[in-house]
């Protein structure tokens, strides 16, 4: 249940790979294995590499969870917001009001977003239906955590499409940062809560950008693997 510490390890720095890094979290997520209740919901794009370490290793379904960040105008770096293929949208009001961002702007950021998280859908989903998460113990899963913002909308997604319970898996993120995903979330699992935190790649030996192509050649792998026989 949330309210307690998030879960965190120590763990070697910088992780070789996104595939070293779900292979570390699959050991520490041994206690969903095999369960068919369980499902594994990767955000793309870096996140699906991880995943699909966690559910090949674990035996669980794949699933794709989009959440686009809505960069501020002029500071595209900068999130004011994210928003999910289920209809949620976060704005920060704090960056907004901060900026003097009209909320035409705020519209119109919304609505190229909107257009490539339908893009991305389509591409990813391959006609498939979305996951229905109902019931479901979700495991939702990215590379890493800068500020936050992205995952919250995610387990705030999940929980209103009535998920069972969410549990957060990242490699690395700030303490921070985990800390507010925590007050949500039923679990969060991070491997390192570096200090000095300033950007996730900086953790990593080979964080090159994921493709379009990369995150479809991982499905086409797994997204049609039928898991080994599993217990409730």
């Amino acid at each position: 249940m949330s309210g307690g510490a998030p879960t965190q390890f120590e763990t070697a720095l910088p992780f070789r790979d996104r595939r070293e890094a779900g292979r570390l979290l699959a050991a520490r997520l041994q206690p969903y294995a095999n369960r068919s209740d369980v499902v594994v919901a990767a955000i793309p794009r870096g996140g699906v590499p991880v995943g699909a370490e966690i559910a090949e290793l674990l035996n669980l379904p794949l699933s794709i969870f989009l959440v686009r960040k809505l960069g501020a105008p002029g500071q595209e770096e900068l999130a004011m917001g994210s928003l999910t293929s289920g209809g949620a949208k976060l704005i920060n009001r704090d960056v907004t009001n901060a900026l003097h961002i009209p909320e035409s702007a705020i519209d119109s950021v919304v609505f190229r977003e909107t257009q490539e998280l339908l893009r991305r859908e389509r591409l990813y989903c391959r006609g498939r239906p979305r996951t229905d998460y109902k019931d479901k113990t979700v495991i939702v899963v990215d590379d890493g955590i800068a500020t936050g913002s992205g995952m919250r909308l995610a387990v705030q997604s999940l929980k209103a499409q009535r998920a069972g319970r969410v549990v957060v898996a990242v490699p690395v993120g700030p303490g921070s940062a985990i800390a507010e995903l925590q007050k949500i979330a039923d679990d969060v699992i991070c491997l390192a809560t570096p200090s000095h935190f300033v950007a996730v790649g900086q953790w990593y030996q080979d964080f090159h950008q994921v493709s379009d192509l990369d995150v479809c050649r991982i499905l086409d792998g797994l997204l049609e693997r039928v898991p080994r026989s599993q217990s409730a």
